[in-house]
Parts: C-alpha cells; structure tokens; sequence
C-alpha cells in the first residue's frame, strides 16, 4: 500500500493548488479524481467554459451590433457557428485541465482516478470505473469534493428540456425561449451567452432583486443594462412547478401579488444555487462530521472534528467561489507544515461575468446600515470617463464605501467594463487598509477604466470628483 503525508480528494481549484502548495513545502502527495479530467467543476464545466462562451458571443454581438459604428463594414450577413463556438469552449476546457495534468507532474504528485472513499481516518478506498479498489494511507487528508448544482423538491431535471449549467454549456441549437429559475451569478451569465445568440431569455427570481447578495446598487444597474439587451426578468416570483414535454417546459409560479403565472419555453435552465457534493465519500466511516446542509464541519483552521482531516473549498460553509477554494488550499498546505497563515474572508472578492461586469469587495450598504456603521459613499459613472467613451463601454459605475471617523475603506462595489479586473486594486488597498483618501491621491494611469477607482475615491473623501 502506498503511504503518503498529505492526501487530496478532489482536483478542483482548491484541491489541485492545496496538493501543488504541500509538494512545494516537501510533503509527499496524492490527489483522487472521480473523472478522467482533473480540475473539478470549475475547468470542466464552470468558470472557465462559461467564460469561453461569454467570449465567443460576445465576439459575435460586438460584430453585428457595435463594428458599424467603428468603421468596420462586413459585407453579407455576419453569422454564428454554435457547434464551433462549443468546440472552441472544449478546447480551451482541454488546454487548462491539460495544464494541471502537467502541474502534477513537474511537483511529483502522484494522480489517481477513481471515487476516493474512506475506510478510516488515515486509510482511503479508490474505486476505479472498471470496478476495481485500490486503498492509499495518509497521515493527512483534504477533503476538496466540491459543489454540484442544486434543484427545488419538484424539479425533475431531465437534462433534455429541463437542465443544468453543465448540460447548458453543451447544447446542440439556441434555445427560442430560455426560462431561467434563479437570478445569481451562473444563471445571468448563461442567459447573457444565449441572449446575445438570438434567444429569448426570462429570469424567474424569488427574492426581489437579481444577484440577491451583492450591494442593492450592483443589483439595479445590471438589471437595468440587461434589460435594455433584451433579458426579461420577474422578480419576487416563486416558482410551483416545472413540467417538460419532448419539446416544451411549462413553469408555473406566484408572482409578489400571489397571482399565478405561466412560462412557455423550449427549455428551462435551473440555477438556484450549488450543493455540497460529499457522495460517497463514506465521511462517517472516518468520524468527519456532516452539518444539516451537507457541509463538512470545520474551525478556523478548516480542520475537522478529526484532527488529520482537513476540508476546503465549496464543501465547507462559505462564498463558493474558485478563489476562495484556492486561497483555503494553500491555507491548509501551510498550516500543514507548521506555518501561520491567514485568510480575511471579508476580502475575498465576487463577480459576475456578464457584461458589464459586475465585481464587489467588503460590506455592502445595506450590511454597514444593518451593523449601525457609520459611512460614507462616493460613486463615479464610467460614462464620464475618457476610456469608456472610447470604447464605447459607458454603462455602470463604480462605488466605494469608507469609515465617516477614520476614512478606512469598508467595501468597494462596481459594475462596467474589466471590473472583474478592477476589483483587484480595491483588495489590494483593504489588505493594508487603505483610507479612500489614499487612493484618491495614487496616481492612475490615463485614460483607463481604473480612473473611475480614483474618482469614486475623491468622492467619498470630500465629495470632489474631478470629471463630474
């Protein structure tokens, strides 16, 4: 039997950087995948497909709608290959997942496929598609399972007409008509990919605002700019049923009034959140204990009950989002080795993709009034900035939040072009505790998108934005 320091089950983004993290740090490793591809959810079919899609279409849109008003004449009719912008997605899905295969390698990790399962605290079963049990020791053991897409009671996903993200990013046509149940993240970028193609797209939301849990502003400007793509939304709706024929869905709801509605598609994409994934996992036979909402229980140190057992990523309580998974690998391979390292939740950053982008940090509004925080805010349209007019990228804003007594910057919120990008330098300056004043008066490159930062800044200092 092999015996190894640390052992990773799952090869997501949080468990493929917390084995690359213990390799570095000299720690003998092993790391179980159930499927042939290593890189969980996220390469395979989340983050980086979905991203590869809203690229694509948004090639395509940018072509038929904007090319015109640059100067660029097409001639004939500008048209879109489904089946090849699919294919592109695979290969661009099959160059990354290729990329950890070869991370593996060069940090001496040893791979292997199958559902890893334990036996007890320190000793793994590996069941491999033809059947055959493997077992594996370790005195150290990550638990990096992930998510998997979560469903309403009376939902029957049938993977045809009613579907998941992963079936979405693989279709065979455009839907006429695409329902979506849910108005978060996943749902609003794969509304956008399909709008953009030529679908008609609905969002079906129960709470009274999509993106529900980033800033109220964030949340009206990204309506308001879908809106005008065509994405139809109704809110403060909840959903009662989901019926699928070969080639319709009819989803019924309650709108706020309590009056019943009905929507007609030829499909329905489900996306109301992700689960825990821990099946067959076998977490008891190891004594790891599992909360009501399927998450695996951890302290501070994302340690277990069992004190070699360690669990990271979307199956613990959390953001679920790939950088977070990330940041709690690392963390444990550190502490692992006898390190003291430190994660600020608060500062882990959330986006969307769609676009505008949508990208946020620290408190929100309504959280500062609820705490009784005093604040202050200073907000700047990107319309006003030179770049954006330029490239034609004038919807959204960029909001930062600060301290009334100290300055201190609390949350930094923004909607627009690159903000996926942009939020990087407001983390930056609440990991050294910037005050909004700093960064008023850092010195941003012009013209950029970045100057909306600088502008939000001044605003919330002394209310004196330069360009409004």
């Amino acid at each position: 039997m092999s015996t190894y320091d640390v052992a990773v089950i799952g090869s997501g983004p949080g468990g493929y950087v917390a084995a690359i993290r213990c390799a570095q740090l000299g720690m003998k490793t092993a790391i179980i995948e159930k499927y042939s591809t290593l890189g969980g959810t996220c390469l395979n079919v989340g983050c980086i497909p979905s991203k590869a899609l809203l690229d694509s279409s948004h090639h395509y849109e940018h072509a038929v709608k904007h090319f015109a008003d640059h100067g660029i004449e097409i001639p004939g009719e500008v048209k879109f290959n489904l089946e090849k912008m699919i294919a592109r997605k695979q290969a661009v899905v099959d160059q990354t997942t290729g990329g950890v295969d070869f991370l593996m390698k060069k940090n001496n990790i040893e791979v292997y496929e199958g559902v890893g399962a334990f036996k007890d605290a320190t000793h793994i079963d590996i069941t491999k598609t033809d059947g055959k049990v493997e077992s594996i020791e370790a005195k150290n053991i990550i638990i990096a399972t992930g998510s998997k897409p979560s469903t309403l009671p009376f939902i029957k996903i049938d993977k045809k007409r009613v579907i998941t993200s992963t079936e979405a990013l693989k279709l065979k046509e455009v839907p006429k008509h695409l329902v979506i149940i849910g108005g978060g993240v996943i749902g609003l970028e794969l509304g956008q990919v399909y709008r953009r193609l030529g679908a008609e797209v609905s969002v079906v939301e129960y709470m009274d605002r999509i993106i529900p849990g980033m800033d109220k502003a964030l949340s009206r400007e990204l309506q308001k700019v879908l809106k005008k793509q065509g994405v139809k939304f109704y809110t403060s709706h909840k959903v009662t049923g989901v019926k699928a024929t070969a080639k319709q869905v009819t989803i019924t709801a309650d709108d706020k009034k309590g009056n019943p509605v009905e929507f007609k598609g030829d499909y329905c994409l489900v996306s109301v959140g992700r689960r825990p994934y821990t099946d067959g996992l076998n977490a008891e036979a190891a004594g790891v204990k599992i909360n009501e909402r399927g998450q695996v229980e951890v302290n501070d140190h994302l340690q277990t009950n069992v004190s070699n057992i360690y669990a990271i990523g979307d199956v613990v309580k959390g953001a679920m989002l790939a950088h977070k998974a990330e940041e709690e690998g690392v963390f444990v391979a550190e502490t692992l080795a006898g390190q003291k390292p430190h994660i600020d939740y608060n500062l882990i950053p959330g986006v969307v993709y769609t676009w505008p982008e949508v990208a946020a940090v620290g408190k929100t509004e309504e959280e500062l009034k609820e705490a009784g925080v005093k604040y202050k805010a200073g907000q700047f349209p990107f319309r006003a900035l030179g770049r954006a007019r330029a490239s034609a990228d004038i919807d959204g804003f960029v909001k930062i939040l600060a301290d009334e007594a100290t300055d201190e910057v609390l949350g930094v919120h923004m909607v627009g072009a690159r903000c996926a990008d942009i939020i990087a330098e407001a983390v930056t300056a609440m990991e050294f505790r910037a005050s909004a004043e700093d960064i008023s008066r850092m010195s941003h490159a012009h013209p950029t998108f970045t100057e909306a930062v600088k502008e939000a800044a001044l605003a919330a200092t002394e209310n004196r934005p330069l360009h409004v």
